[in-house]
């Protein structure tokens, strides 16, 4: 779970992820926050009786930085990704892990803009910018993507250790698509539910994330096809 300046959901977010069974342990990495967080995780992680380690970046890195660091900590067979905010429900946890439970897939991705779950209703130009990211990224991966954005991605663990994140921020997901397409890993894709903040509630990515995110399709899925860096890079580490 990367966190930055999430003083005031910290709590919830931790409450609620901690109450789902297919939780093994937590692992929180504070990316500078300057409001307060750390000191909270810290309260936090004392009150969870050792399912919740946290760890932190003297200054603000990125959320890719955060995840390379919780990456590298995780301990569980499977690696599931989620922000501190609850713009994603736990309650689709079940539903994220079944293909890898089954055997049936070695990282599954979310996606907003597939099934029946539900979705706050916000802003038209982030949607048709995320539509258009993922196609380009689906024109350079050869997969079909309806949401590349998308931040729940779960993961079997000896899978991203083969696989080296090198960008610091949102870049990650283009990033991570790209280099799990090239290791010829089995992708799934399920449907999850969305519950959006506006900017005046916290969100935090903008337009120049956008042209970051075109960056990161060229180089991570034209420039470099052909080769995986491997080394070890957290999110939630969950039972199997």
């Amino acid at each position: 779970m990367p966190v930055f300046n999430e003083a005031n959901t910290a709590a919830n977010v931790l409450e609620v992820v901690l109450a789902r069974p297919e939780v093994g342990e937590l692992v929180a990495v504070d990316d500078g926050s300057s409001d307060g967080t750390w000191e909270e995780l810290q309260r936090l992680s004392a009150s969870y009786s050792g399912r919740v380690r946290v760890m932190r970046h003297e200054r603000n890195l990125g959320k890719g930085a955060a995840l390379r660091t919780g990456f590298a900590a995780a301990t569980g067979d499977i690696v599931l990704v989620q922000d501190a905010d609850l713009e994603y429900d736990p309650g689709d946890y079940p539903r994220l892990l079944e293909p890898i439970l089954r055997d049936a897939a070695d990282a599954v991705f979310g996606s907003r803009f597939i099934g029946g779950s539900s979705h706050r209703v916000l802003y038209f130009w982030h949607s048709l910018g995320n539509r258009f990211l993922t196609l380009l990224s689906n024109m350079v991966t050869d997969l079909n993507l309806t949401d590349m954005e998308c931040g729940y991605k779960v993961f079997r663990r000896d899978l991203l250790q083969k696989i080296t994140i090198e960008e610091p921020r949102f870049g990650f997901e283009p990033e991570i698509v790209a280099k799990v397409a090239r290791s010829g890993a089995r992708i799934y894709e399920v449907s999850v539910a969305y519950y959006g903040r506006t900017y005046a509630e916290g969100k935090k990515i903008n337009w120049k994330d956008g042209v970051s995110a075109l960056r990161c399709i060229v180089k991570y899925g034209l420039l470099r096809r052909g080769k995986i860096v491997n080394r070890p890079s957290a999110a939630a580490s969950l039972k199997s």
